[in-house]
Parts: C-alpha cells; sequence; structure tokens
C-alpha cells in the first residue's frame, strides 16, 4: 500500500468523523499535534507517530485532482484530506488506508489510491514498531542523516504538498540536501522540478535493472556514506568522470519521438518599487492573459493550488510573510494546462517577483507564439520587467515531468527591461551580433528591447545565438 492516502469530500471532515477516523488503529493509539494543530498524528505508546494527518484543505479549483493523482475528483468545491503512514511499518500503512476510507465512508466521498476504500476494519498494533524519532519528526522525511534528508513518494505525480514543501524547507535550514525516491512510473510536477536545488539535492528513481538512477539526468545511482552519489565507470578518471546511463533512461532517449507536444516557457523577473500600494501577482497575470486569453484559474502556497485566482488574497499573503520570501504555484484549467512558480523577495532594489510559467500544448493545437511580443511589452509597460527569457520545448503537455530523457528548450525570444537598457553603455543593447534588431517596446523615449531568436525545438544552435547575446550585454 503506498504512503500516502488522501480522502476528497464534498463535506468538510468533522470532529466526530476525524476521531473515529484516528481510533480505527484500536484504543492502544494515542492522539497528537504538531504545527500548531495544523497535523494530527496517530502515535504508539512513546509518542512517535505513526500516522500523520494534515488538516483538510478546501479545493476550489477544477482539476487539481485528476493532475496530480489521475482522479476523478468531486465537483469543486470538495475537502482534500491527506495522510501519510510512517515508511516501513505495514501496519502504519494499513491504518493511513483505513484513516482516509472512513472518513470518505462517514462524509460522503472517495478515497485514493482506490483500493483505500476497500478497507474498513481495525489495524492490529501488537508489536508495532515506528521509524527513529529524528525522522519521524518531519513527517513526510523517512530517512535522515548528516547529509541528506530522503522522502520516498509513490504517487503518479510528485507535487509540492504540504508535506513535500515542510521538508524542502527543514532540509534547507539545516544545510541538508533533499533526495526524494520514487516508483519507476512517478512523475515530478513542475513546481518540485523547479524548486530542487543542486547537488547532492536530486530525484532518485527506483529501477529493475539498474537498481536506482537520476530521474532527471539517467545517472546510474548507489547509496553510500548516507546518501544517493553517483556510480563510476571502469573507465572514469579525474580528467573524465565517466559515470553510466540506466537502461532505462537510454531506451527513453532512443525512442525520443516527436508526439506534436509541445510546452511554451516564459521565466522573467520583475522588480517593483516597494509601495504599501503594490498589487503582486499582476505581472503573472497580464502575460497569462496575454498568451492564453483569460486569467490563471486558481493558486496557492501548496499543491493542489486550491484558491481560485486572486490578485488581493495573493497580496496579502505575501505581505502578511514579509520579509521572508513567499512561494506561490499558479495553475490553468484542465482544458489549457498552465503551471506558474512565482517567488516573492523583499529586496534593497524593492520588491522582486520571480516567475517560471510553463503552459503545454497537444498535437495539433496551435501555440501563440504571435503573443509573446504583447505579453513582453505588457511587462515591460506596466509591471517593471528586469529580463524575460522565453523557449520552446518538445515535452508533455501535461507539464509533468517524466524519469527519462526530455530534450532541452530551445530560445524563442529575451527580453530586457526598460532600466536595464537605459544603463546599459552606448548602443551597446541595440546593436548585438543577432541577425536580427531588438524590437523596442513601450515608449520611445525609454523603451525595453525585444530579441528575437529562431525558436524551432528541434535546433539547439539558439542556445549559441542567446549565449552571444549574453556575452555581449554583459561586455565580455
Amino acid at each position: 500500500m503506498t504512503k500516502d492516502v488522501i480522502a476528497l469530500t464534498k463535506k468538510m471532515p468533522d470532529p466526530l468523523s476525524v476521531l473515529a477516523g484516528l481510533l480505527s488503529g484500536g484504543p492502544d493509539l494515542l492522539v497528537g499535534a504538531e504545527g500548531e494543530g495544523a497535523v494530527v498524528q496517530l502515535c504508539d505508546p512513546r509518542g512517535r507517530p505513526l500516522v500523520s494527518v494534515e488538516a483538510p484543505l478546501l479545493v476550489q479549483v477544477r482539476g487539481e485532482a485528476e493532475r496530480l493523482l489521475g482522479a476523478q475528483e468531486p465537483e469543486v468545491p470538495y475537502w482534500w484530506t491527506e495522510a501519510r503512514a510512517t515508511t516501513g511499518v505495514k501496519e502504519a500503512e494499513e491504518l493511513a488506508g483505513t484513516f482516509a476510507a472512513r472518513i470518505a465512508t462517514l462524509v460522503g466521498g472517495t478515497a485514493w489510491p482506490p483500493q483505500t476504500g476497500w478497507s474498513l476494519a481495525v489495524v492490529k498494533t501488537d508489536g508495532m514498531t515506528v521509524a527513529p524519532a529524528p525522522a519521524a519528526a518531519q513527517p513526510a522525511v523517512d530517512v535522515l542523516t548528516d547529509k541528506v534528508a530522503v522522502v520516498i513518494q509513490d504517487r503518479p505525480v510528485v507535487a509540492m504538498t504540504a508535506w513535500l514543501s515542510d521538508a524542502f524547507s527543514a532540509a534547507a535550514n539545516a544545510g541538508l540536501g533533499l533526495q526524494i525516491v520514487t516508483p519507476a512510473g512517478t512523475r515530478l510536477s513542475p513546481a518540485v522540478r523547479n524548486s530542487l536545488p543542486g547537488w547532492p539535492s536530486r530525484w532518485v528513481v527506483q529501477d529493475e535493472r539498474d537498481g536506482y538512477y537520476d530521474g532527471l539526468t539517467g545517472a546510474v545511482l548507489q547509496w553510500s556514506n548516507g546518501l544517493f552519489v553517483t556510480v563510476e565507470s571502469p573507465e572514469a578518471t579525474p580528467e573524465d568522470p565517466r559515470t553510466p546511463l540506466a537502461a532505462s533512461f537510454q531506451e527513453g532517449l532512443a525512442e525520443q519521438r516527436d508526439t506534436g507536444e509541445r510546452q511554451l516557457a516564459i521565466s522573467f523577473r520583475a522588480v517593483h518599487p516597494a509601495d504599501d500600494r503594490l498589487v503582486l501577482g499582476g505581472a503573472v497575470e497580464a502575460v497569462w492573459r496575454e498568451i492564453t486569453g483569460e486569467p490563471p484559474a486558481g493558486w496557492g502556497t501548496e499543491e493542489p493550488a486550491n484558491l481560485p485566482w486572486s490578485l488581493r488574497q495573493l497580496t496579502d499573503v505575501a505581505y502578511e510573510r514579509a520579509p521572508e520570501p513567499t512561494w506561490f504555484v499558479v495553475v490553468g484549467t484542465p482544458e489549457r494546462p498552465g503551471l506558474a512558480t512565482v517567488r516573492v523577495t523583499r529586496t534593497k532594489a524593492g520588491v522582486e517577483e520571480d516567475v517560471t510559467l510553463v503552459l503545454g500544448y497537444g498535437p495539433g493545437e496551435h501555440m501563440p507564439t504571435d503573443a509573446v511580443v504583447a505579453a513582453a511589452e505588457a511587462l515591460a509597460t506596466r509591471h517593471d520587467l528586469q529580463s524575460m527569457l522565453v523557449q520552446i520545448r518538445r515535452a508533455r503537455r501535461d507539464l509533468s515531468v517524466p524519469p527519462r530523457f526530455e530534450g532541452p528548450g530551445v530560445p524563442y525570444a529575451f527580453a530586457l527591461g526598460a532600466e536595464e537598457v537605459r544603463e546599459m553603455p552606448g548602443d551597446r543593447a541595440r546593436r548585438t551580433p543577432l541577425s536580427e534588431a531588438p524590437r523596442e517596446l513601450g515608449p520611445k523615449t525609454r523603451p525595453a528591447l525585444y530579441y528575437p531568436f529562431r525558436g524551432d525545438p528541434s535546433d539547439l544552435s539558439g542556445w549559441q545565438e542567446f549565449e552571444s547575446l549574453m556575452r555581449h550585454l554583459k561586455g565580455s
């Protein structure tokens, strides 16, 4: 049974139904609370957690259960109640499943994974053991060493849930890497992929032939000295540290074909003057509207994104958390898959919004690249653009990241904000090594500049043009 179970219900689980679920393990279990009551835990008599249950989340955004679980969801709004069992304890996993099944039965709804709903029996707990206390202290962490925190996820899509977000924060605060271990069929949400820091953090995929491999690079891995590390090839030398690629990853590389699916990726930074009247989120909404013709569907501080799109609510959350940074996820509709991550940071320059937006298109669907210029102009004239990079990729329409080779994006356009253009000496920003002159955006007296590239995902030479432009703009 999976370690994560979820109840999707039309009604909020009330205290009596939650209590009935918690007591499904028998009277020898105790109930505790962590995170100021946001996480309820079933503990053994020694006080160590067996099952941790998140506070129910009201989801008001259509399509999130389908996107993250492949599950048929109730009509919005509905309640998402998630439980996680202590790894390696069979009874704890059964207990989590029984909890979710009882919640779904008592208040009406369904449990995920589907087989969870088959068991309503009391789970025997005699002789049960639990994870060591340091690992159990953080519900999402399964193994904790002096180098990394390891999280085991067995779900269709690893999302930036409250569990995983807490694990990211805890690992960063402790100076540790975060390694996410999944079965071969699991994919990553772009929100997790964009947030995964560099080494020693990595995505570890279990594999029948090679044991483990890195889901993003294909490098074969092994557990050594408290973390997953790459396996060195027998032919490796200090000058040429070769790493064998997993056969599954290589097969994906060999079998890669053009399915007609595409992603339009737009990354930009906006730097706003610090002002009490500043409304955040307008930049990502402006780009979303220009590209899709409609605003985002929803947002949240975790996945699933649970709140209908609201600039005012998003701004209020960022102000409440200031001066600490705030991270948001923004999503589109099932009809037009889209996901953006937004990081709001207070700096000496003002309030910075770092945004990575990806939109998915299937075979035969028109990718509106002609709207990119308008999106850049909206950012440059109304939202304090600093810089923007647009890429086109051969990748999945649903935006999820599979554990196999996917070709890199190819630059389609780059834009430089008006203030950055003004600070460039002479005509450096306008006279570039590119074959096509940049396009001016905004007022003639203080324009931003838009640099187009070829944008052909089958032609990686666009990166050479981009690097040439970057070297020129930096004066190197």
